[in-house]
Parts: structure tokens; sequence; C-alpha cells
């Protein structure tokens, strides 16, 4: 076998300037290329994760914004239902003390009006009663109605303590005048009767008599600085301040 070393020599040459110019022409400009494409890439993706990390912050920042307005909402909700129950207490509890006091109003309406009913009643019956006294009073004979009242009068003379008796009859004494009243007028006879028993207690002294129909019944006697009332008209007023006094302590 024959070699053609010039021919191969050529072709090594031919090889060796190809390898040259692709290396220099093509090779290296897309390695270049390639190593761009390879940054850019690169560069892209690297972008492409910080993007999608800021795009995860973002989420959690709205997640936990979202979070905490759905626990400001919920903390709003509980407030507000709070906020109704105690309204609602309060408003419960003010109706029942108004009821409360509507209703204490209401019984001491019907307590004083009670009250003023049976005062009136009483204050009736203690006005029929004495007209009704006084008309059967009407039917006594006169004679037996004195003796009844200058009775009574002897007796409360006779039981004063000397303290109080003996001033009346100084007074009557040095001059005074005792007056007699009675509701009806008394005769001549019953007068003079009348002012000897008096005298013979009250040691004498001037007595004088007048007629005063609201005493009812009975007497009563004056001395310039005493009263002493025997009537029923004392008798009636203590039971009318005692209907008094009763229906004030209700």
């Amino acid at each position: 076998m024959h070699i053609d070393w010039w021919t191969l020599l050529l072709q090594t040459v031919n090889f060796a300037v190809l390898v040259w110019l692709l290396q220099r022409f093509l090779y290296r400009p897309i390695l270049r290329l390639i190593d761009a494409r390879k940054s850019e890439v690169r560069r892209q993706f690297d972008d492409a994760q910080a993007a999608e990390q800021k795009a995860k912050l973002q989420l959690a920042a709205v997640q936990a914004d979202y979070a905490s307005l759905a626990a400001a909402r919920e903390a709003s909700v509980r407030a507000a239902a709070v906020q109704a129950q105690e309204a609602a207490g309060a408003l419960r509890a003010q109706a029942e003390r108004d009821a409360h006091a509507l209703l204490e109003r209401a019984h001491q309406s019907v307590l004083a009006e009670r009250d003023r009913v049976l005062q009136e009643a009483r204050q009736l019956a203690l006005d029929l009663g004495a007209e009704y006294a006084r008309r059967l009073l009407a039917e006594v004979p006169m004679a037996l109605r004195a003796e009844a009242w200058i009775e009574r009068i002897e007796r409360h003379l006779r039981t004063l303590p000397a303290t109080e008796l003996q001033p009346l009859v100084q007074e009557l004494q040095n001059g005074a005048v005792a007056t007699v009243t009675t509701a009806t007028s008394l005769p001549a006879t019953t007068q003079d009767e009348w002012s000897r028993r008096l005298g013979q207690l009250l040691g004498g002294g001037r007595l004088v008599f007048e007629v005063k129909p609201e005493l009812v019944a009975g007497a009563e006697l004056h001395f310039p600085t005493a009263v002493l009332s025997f009537s029923w008209q004392s008798a009636l007023a203590a039971l009318r301040a005692q209907v008094a006094g009763d229906a004030q302590s209700h």
C-alpha cells in the first residue's frame, strides 16, 4: 500500500485550519451564546424565585391581615353581643323597677283612698251618732239632764287636787266671775240650784250662765285662767282627733 505523504500532510493542514476556523468563528461564539443564554436563564430563574418569594411574603401578609380582620370582626361581634345583652338586661331591670314603682304607687294610692274613705266613714258615724244622741237627749226632761251634768261637775271638783282647785277658788274670791256654759238654756230654778251647789265647792263667788248650742250636751266652766269641760263637744273633738291620728298613723 502506497501512502502519499504530501497529500496526507495537506489534508492534515486543511483539517487543522478547518478546526481552527470552526473553533474561532463557530464554536467559541456558540459557547459564548450558550453562556449568555445560561446567564439570562439563571437571571430569569433568580428573578422568578425572588418574585415567588415576594409573592409568598405578600400572600403571608395578606393572610395575616385577613386573620387580623377576622379576629377583629369576631371580637367586634362578641363585644356587640355583650353590649346588646347588657343593654337588654338594663332595660329589663329598668322595666322591672318601673313596674314595681307603679305597683307600689298604685298600692299606696289604694291604701290612701281606703284610709280616706274610712276616715270619712268614721267622721260621718260620729256626726250621725252625735245628731242621734242630741235627738234622744232632747226627749229626756231637762231636770234629769241638768242633775246628771251638775253631779258630774261636782265629782270632778271634789277629786281635783288642792293645788289645782285652790287657784280657781282664789280667783273667785278676788272678784272674778266664772261662766257656766250649757248647750241649752237652764231654767231659773236650775240656775239657782247650780249656783248654790257650785258655790259650796268653789267657796262662793259669782257665776253667770251662757248658752252654746255647739256643746251638744253637758256643760263647761270658764274661769279667767282655766276651762273645765264636761260637754259632749269635747268628747266628740277628742274622738275626731283620735280618728285623724289613726288615719295619719296608717
